[in-house]
C-alpha cells in the first residue's frame, strides 16, 4: 500500500495539519506543496511562516524524516495517492454571489491539476473549507478524466483555532470525516480511519455522509461567531445602562445549557473562517430560496462590523469630539493573541476609521507587524510601526487595546503614562488590562460593556 501523503497549500491549515500527522505516522511520507516558494523555503527554515506556540519542536521532529516541504506540485500529485487540498477558497469579489459566495476557481484547478498529473487512483480530501454539495462537483470534475481513473472524495474540514492548533490538532475535540456510501467511499473513509487511529482515539473521530460534513464545517463557525456578535450587543447595552458585561458573561456562563465558552465581549471576530464562512452560509441559503435564514445569519455581521464602528465613535466622542491630529498608540493588530494572522482582524477596519479621523496611528503588535504593513498598504495617513511599545506610546494621547496580548500585562503603564500627553487615554477593546490599576495611575479608562473610569468631569 502506498503510503505517501501529499497537501496542496502549505497555510495557515496545511503546514500546521500535516507536521501533527506526519509526527505521529512515521510510517507515513508526508509532503507539503505550494506554488508560494517563499513560503516554502520559509517552512524549511528555522523561521517559520506562521507563528504558533509548539509548532517549531513539532516541524524539527519531523521535517527530514517523513515530513517534506516541496513547490513540485505536479510531482506530489503522481507520488501520493491520498491527496489533502487546502487552497485558498476566499469569498467572491465578482459575478454571482459577490460578497458572500465562496471563490471555487483555485479549488476547480487543483482538481484539474490532480487529473492531468496522476497515473494512478486517489483519494481526494477536502481540507479548505467548502459549501455543501461541493463534493459532488469535484467527483464529477474527477472522474470526468479520460485516463480510467478512480477519485475518491472525502470532506475533512479542520476545527482548529489559531494560536492553539497544535493543542488542537494533537487532541482534537473531534476528526470529522465525511464519505460517499459507496463501496469505493467506505474503503476511502478506512484508509482515513487508519491515518487518524494513529493518534486520535476512535470515539473521537465523527463519521458522517458527506454532505453532512461539508455543512458542520460552516455552521460550527457560524455558531461560534454567532455568539460572539451576541454578546458584543449585550455589551452595547451594558453601557447605556451601567450593566457589567463581565457579570452578565458569568451569570449566563454558569447555565450549563449555555456554558462559558465564547461569551466575552470584544471589539469584534476576525481571522480567515468565521466572516467567510457566514456570509457562505447567507449565500447558500438565499441560493436554496430562504431569504429568512440568510437574514439572521448575515445579521450577525452586521452586530460584528457595528461593534467596530462604534469602538471607533466612543474613541472620538470620549477625546472631545476629536481626534484629528492626535497620536493613538494601537497595542495588537493580530485578530487574536498567539498567531500573527491578521486575516479579517477587527484592527485593519478600526486602523481605517481611525485615519478617516485624520488620527496619527502608532501600531506595536508582538508578532504581526509585517502583516499589519501589508493590510494598511495604500492607506493615506500617519502610521508608524513599533516593536517597541514604549516608542508607541511616546507623545500619544490615548491607547487602543486591539487584541488581547498576554505581553501586554507585563509592561510598565507608570512608565507608558509618564510618556503620553495628559488627559491619558486608555479605550481597552479586549477587556484585558486591570481596569481600577489604570485608573489608578491616572488613565482615563473605558472598557467595553462596563462602566468607565474617568477623572473628567
Amino acid at each position: 500500500m502506498n503510503k505517501t501523503i501529499l497537501c496542496i497549500g502549505a497555510g495557515y491549515v496545511g503546514g500546521p495539519t500535516m507536521a501533527i500527522m506526519a509526527d505521529n505516522c512515521p510510517d507515513y511520507k508526508v509532503i507539503v506543496v505550494d506554488k508560494n516558494e517563499a513560503r516554502i523555503k520559509a517552512w524549511q527554515s528555522d523561521t517559520l511562516p506562521i507563528y504558533e506556540p509548539g509548532l517549531d519542536e513539532v516541524v524539527k521532529r519531523a521535517r527530514g524524516r517523513n515530513l517534506f516541504f516541496s513547490t513540485d506540485i505536479f510531482g506530489g500529485i503522481e507520488e501520493a495517492d491520498i491527496i489533502f487540498v487546502s487552497v485558498n477558497t476566499p469569498t467572491k469579489t465578482f459575478g454571482a454571489g459577490a460578497g458572500k459566495a465562496a471563490d471555487l476557481q483555485y479549488w476547480e484547478k487543483t482538481a484539474r491539476d490532480i487529473i492531468e498529473h496522476s497515473s494512478g487512483d486517489k483519494i481526494v480530501v477536502e481540507k479548505s473549507t467548502l459549501p455543501v454539495r461541493t463534493a459532488a462537483a469535484m467527483q464529477r470534475i474527477l472522474q470526468s478524466n479520460t485516463k480510467g481513473l478512480n477519485f475518491e472524495v472525502i470532506s475533512n474540514p479542520e476545527f482548529m483555532a489559531e494560536g492553539t492548533a497544535v493543542t488542537d490538532l494533537q487532541h482534537p475535540d473531534r476528526v470529522l470525516i465525511g464519505s460517499m456510501n459507496t463501496p469505493g467511499g467506505q474503503a476511502a473513509l478506512q484508509r482515513m480511519l487508519d491515518i487518524y487511529l494513529h493518534w486520535v482515539p476512535r470515539e473521537k473521530i465523527k463519521t458522517t455522509n458527506i454532505w453532512s460534513s461539508e455543512l458542520s464545517k460552516l455552521v460550527s463557525n457560524a455558531m461560534l461567531a454567532q455568539r460572539i456578535s451576541s454578546v458584543n450587543s449585550i455589551s452595547a447595552l451594558c453601557e447605556k445602562t451601567d450593566a457589567n458585561i463581565l457579570e452578565v458573561s458569568a451569570a449566563m456562563g454558569l447555565d450549563s445549557r449555555i456554558g462559558s465558552k465564547f461569551l466575552r465581549a470584544s471589539i469584534g471576530f476576525g481571522g480567515s473562517c468565521f466572516k467567510k464562512d457566514i456570509l457562505n452560509l447567507v449565500y447558500l441559503s438565499e441560493f436554496y430560496g430562504l431569504p429568512e435564514v440568510a437574514a439572521y445569519w448575515e445579521q450577525v455581521v452586521l452586530i460584528n462590523d457595528y461593534q467596530e464602528r462604534r469602538f471607533v465613535a466612543k474613541i472620538c466622542n470620549k477625546m472631545f469630539n476629536t481626534i484629528a491630529g492626535k497620536k493613538i498608540a494601537v497595542f495588537g493588530f493580530a485578530f487574536k493573541a498567539d498567531t500573527g494572522d491578521t486575516r479579517e482582524s477587527p484592527a485593519i477596519y478600526v486602523c481605517k476609521m481611525l485615519l478617516e479621523e485624520r488620527a496619527r496611528l502608532a501600531i506595536h503588535d508582538p508578532k504581526a507587524l509585517e502583516n499589519a504593513m501589508l493590510d494598511l498598504t495604500g492607506e493615506t495617513g500617519d502610521i508608524t510601526y513599533c516593536a517597541d511599545p514604549y516608542e508607541a506610546v511616546k507623545g500619544a494621547h490615548c491607547i487602543a487595546v486591539l487584541t488581547d496580548w498576554k505581553d501586554f500585562l507585563k509592561y510598565d503603564f507608570r512608565k507608558i503614562y509618564e510618556l503620553m500627553e495628559k488627559p491619558a487615554f486608555i479605550f481597552d477593546g479586549r477587556n484585558l488590562l486591570d481596569h481600577q490599576a489604570m485608573f489608578d495611575i491616572g488613565f482615563n479608562v473605558y472598557p467595553l460593556g462596563q462602566p468607565a473610569l474617568s477623572h473628567l468631569k
